[in-house]
């Protein structure tokens, strides 16, 4: 398999795929054993509340719950992992920290629990680092995750009784500040010749098939006549 090959099975099927399993999994936990892992979320301002930290990402409340965050984590994880291959890990990891720890500071006294602060902080990201890099594609890859998600935006504001819009937020905020501090590798934009500033015009091969009006000028080579040389050997007959 080639780095290139590799790179697409890793982003577009492993690690989204790892994403989602994680989250389904603790969800079947809890409904095969018949328990509620909600007191393991963010709980504000209590020490114990820090434990939802690391582990509210994989609870969710309901199917509902669960089936709406599945999609987008699944693609803005492709996403991430595709074009920011070298930071995404990072990315991932401690923007979902900082994100959990932002919620526990500015949140409503609740359990905070569900997989929806990484989505707005890998969509936050992924959005304000495109428009940063300034690169084509990772310009129009910003410019598909306002398309597909833009609607999100509100609710990282309390319009919705039920949704934790401190840790949407939270994970908004987060994102912005990755996309801030985080250095990736861009591809270089081609340049051709004419682009460079040492372009010359007159050791341009193409523009000397022009005059000074622009007007193609055709260059014919002379051929030279090819001489051929037929040599015949007689051979002598035994007759003879």
């Amino acid at each position: 398999m080639n780095s290139d090959s590799f790179k697409f099975s890793n982003a577009v099927v492993i690690a989204p795929l790892l994403a989602v399993l994680s989250i389904w999994m603790v969800f079947l936990v809890e409904v095969q054993l018949g328990i509620n892992l909600n007191e393991y979320g963010v709980y504000p301002r209590r020490l114990s509340g820090l434990q939802g930290v690391f582990f509210s990402p994989f609870i969710h409340g309901s199917i509902e719950h669960l089936y709406n965050n599945t999609i987008p984590l699944a693609v803005l994880t492709a996403f991430l992992f595709y074009f920011y291959r070298s930071a995404a890990l990072r990315v991932l990891l401690l923007g979902t920290l900082a994100s959990g720890l932002l919620t526990w500071a500015i949140a409503r006294p609740s359990y905070h629990i569900g997989a929806s602060g990484v989505i707005y902080l890998l969509a936050s990201f992924i959005f304000f680092k495109g428009i940063l890099a300034k690169h084509y594609r990772l310009v129009a890859l910003s410019l598909i995750v306002v398309f597909i998600y833009g609607s999100m935006i509100w609710y990282i504001f309390p319009v919705k009784d039920g949704i934790s819009w401190e840790g949407h937020l939270a994970g908004f905020a987060m994102g912005l500040i990755m996309a801030l501090v985080t250095k990736v590798k861009v591809p270089e934009v081609r340049k051709y010749d004419w682009e460079h500033d040492d372009y010359n015009e007159a050791d341009d091969s193409f523009l000397q098939h022009f005059d000074e009006h622009g007007n193609f000028i055709e260059t014919i080579t002379e051929e030279t006549e090819e001489k051929i040389e037929i040599k015949y050997h007689y051979k002598k007959s035994d007759e003879d």
